[in-house]
Parts: structure tokens; sequence; C-alpha cells
């Protein structure tokens, strides 16, 4: 479906709701399109599980919690190592 901009301002809720019911509405201005209504789920991305596999490792529990080392605790707290 192709409507004028002036259209388009005075029926955007009717476009909406076609739009949300898979409809592309192209709006167009002095009969050039201009933009597409369309609606949201036609760019939901796709989340893709398992991407990152192997990318990373998690430490242990022991090593998650140990006490940071003097180099890495003083960027932390913004004191210089003299």
């Amino acid at each position: 479906m192709a409507i004028n901009i002036h259209e388009a301002k005075t029926h955007f809720s009717k476009l909406l709701e076609r739009a949300s019911h898979g409809e592309d509405v192209v709006i167009a201005r002095s009969g050039v399109p201009v933009a597409v209504l369309v609606g949201i789920d036609r760019y939901k991305p796709k989340r893709e599980l398992g991407f990152a596999t192997g990318a990373f490792s998690m430490p242990s529990l022991e090593e998650f919690n140990a006490p940071l080392d003097p180099e890495t605790l003083a960027l932390f707290t913004g004191e210089s190592e003299a």
C-alpha cells in the first residue's frame, strides 16, 4: 500500500494497525517513496544460542573469589604503587 505524507499523518493510527498485521505501508512525498512503515516483528533479531562457544572461559569459584593482586587493585582504587 502506498500513501502520501498528508494522508499518513491523518490516518496514522490506522496505518499502524495495518503494519502490525504484516502489511507494508509505503509513505511518499510528491509521489516519491521516502519511507516504509512495517510491523516490529520483521525486525526482531533472532537470538542464536551458543555462538560464542569456546571464545572465553569462566574462572572457578576459588579463582573468582581470590583477592586481586596489588597491581590490579591499584587500577580500581586509583592509587599508584610505590
